[in-house]
């Protein structure tokens, strides 16, 4: 039997975690857990707001571990961008003696920057609305980046080659 894995991703909007997170999923079986989807379903005007953050990372955190206690390997699709946050859902997963792997997206910012201030990536990924340059500077701007004690993979996704990412991740 296959120990199961928690992803967790680091990157910028648009450096491409969920079509990394969508190969893994596709590749492995395991369940993909897509935030801004989930956010999407859990409220009919998304604000972004703390306290809205905090009612879906509260239920997608519960989510997480009820998997992980199923025997399933979890795909958690946001930016995991503050270490507390990583750490949290490390112990979750520790809890259930399931492997943390955490993606580094290194996409350069100026490329991320482009594409999710694009009307394609809001179209891509199902948004009401296309993210604005304070948007983006305000979630880019706040990112911790991985420590060496992570093992963070670190992926460029300025261009995703999938073989690429498959021979990386080991799948």
């Amino acid at each position: 039997m296959t120990k199961q894995k928690l992803y967790l991703f680091v990157g910028y909007p648009g450096a491409g975690k969920t079509t990394v997170a969508k190969r893994i999923a596709e590749k492995t079986g395991a369940i993909h857990i897509w935030a801004d989807r989930e956010r999407q379903k859990m409220f009919v005007n998304p604000t972004h707001s703390t306290i809205e953050s905090r009612q879906l990372y509260t239920l997608l955190d519960a989510k997480t571990e009820t998997l992980l206690n199923q025997g399933q390997s979890v795909i958690f699709d946001t930016n995991f961008n503050y270490r507390s946050d990583r750490e949290l859902l490390k112990a979750i997963a520790e809890r259930h003696h399931a492997e943390t792997i955490v993606i580094w997206m290194t996409t350069p910012k100026a490329t991320a920057k482009q594409r999710a201030l694009h009307h394609t990536h809001r179209e891509r990924n199902g948004y009401i609305t296309t993210m604005s340059e304070d948007e983006f500077e305000n979630l880019s701007n706040h990112i911790e980046t991985p420590s060496d004690e992570e093992k963070p993979i670190k992926i460029d996704g300025t261009t995703i080659d999938l073989l690429y990412i498959d021979q990386l991740l080991g799948l």
